[in-house]
């Protein structure tokens, strides 16, 4: 019995590991940096992202620990990368299951030198890049979520006009297979920016998380398997829109049948002092609109039928 019950926990440990995603690593030019793992004891583990504790999505659209999927804190062994505005951030994933739903990346400053120390909930957080419905409709098109599925990687370039200081940046994936049960996927990573920028946010483009949406927004309360979605070809993104004042950002896309570029930045070999580095090198280049090969079957995600009921 109690063997049995043993692997039933391991059993379960497994399935939650298998399914959804994280990010689990982040490069700057050639050099990638080691990101938390939720899956091993957090004592020891060294690295710039933000700690979270699984791979399973928030369900609750204002939950307490929207902002970066945990209590707000930095780890014991925190660290932070040095990165240039107008610089390029790639955030990894050792894996990613859902291919509808918009992919946006937020940042906050942090103040003083540091956002170790800072919890992630008290800041005020602005939108630098989205992208949500690339083509087709609601119902059957192709999403960020699907360019992420297929290449497991996702760019964010720093605007080039950015006021250095310490910052978070927030990659998110909302993912939009089960009706009207959003689920959010987000992760943190800390950042020293350099540069000679002046531009910040006003007031209008900063938002609380939780508070940047609420739980009956339009891009988040949403059946993409209803008779109204099979001829809606526009998707609203959640949250505020990206300060024009910044440059070297793009705003993607929400309308179907319209071009989206992200702008990539000049490779940056920089290296923050206290992380370790990798031989490999990650390419920083424009991400393309199409999500060729990342497009499931029709309720692929559901069993092949019907609308999806379950994580």
């Amino acid at each position: 019995m109690i063997k049995a019950l043993a692997l039933a926990a391991v059993a379960g440990l497994f399935a939650s590991v298998s399914a959804h995603g994280g990010v689990t690593s982040m490069s700057v030019g050639s050099t990638t940096y080691t990101g938390w793992s939720p899956y091993i004891p957090a004592a020891g583990q060294v690295s710039a992202e933000r700690p979270y504790s699984s791979y399973n999505p928030i369900l609750d659209p204002v939950d307490p620990t929207m902002s970066c999927n945990d209590d707000g804190t930095s780890s014991a062994g925190q660290q932070s990368i040095t990165i240039a505005a107008g610089d390029t951030i790639v955030a990894y994933w050792a894996q990613w299951t859902h291919a509808q739903g918009p992919v946006t990346v937020y940042m906050a400053a942090c103040g003083g030198t540091t956002c170790t120390g800072v919890n992630s909930d008290t800041l005020s957080w602005f939108k630098i890049s989205e992208m949500g419905l690339i083509s087709g409709t609601v119902y059957n098109g192709s999403w960020a979520n699907g360019i992420l599925m297929a290449n497991l990687k996702w760019p964010a370039t720093i605007p080039s006009n950015l006021k250095p200081g310490p910052y978070l940046i927030r990659f998110e994936t909302l993912a939009l297979h089960q009706a009207d049960t959003p689920q959010f996927y987000p992760e943190c990573i800390q950042l020293i920016v350099t540069g000679s920028g002046t531009a910040f946010p006003t007031a209008d483009y900063l938002k609380p998380i939780p508070g940047a949406w609420t739980a009956t927004d339009p891009g988040v309360l949403i059946d993409i398997y209803s008779t109204e979605a099979q001829t809606e070809t526009t998707y609203q993104i959640p949250g505020p829109p990206i300060y024009p004042g910044f440059s070297g950002v793009s705003t993607g896309t929400t309308t179907a049948g319209t071009t989206t570029t992200t702008k990539s930045s000049t490779t940056s070999t920089k290296t923050s002092s206290t992380s370790t580095t990798s031989s490999k090198t990650t390419t920083t280049t424009t991400t393309t609109t199409s999500a060729s090969g990342a497009t499931q079957t029709h309720f692929g995600q559901c069993g092949g039928t019907g609308r999806c009921h379950s994580r």
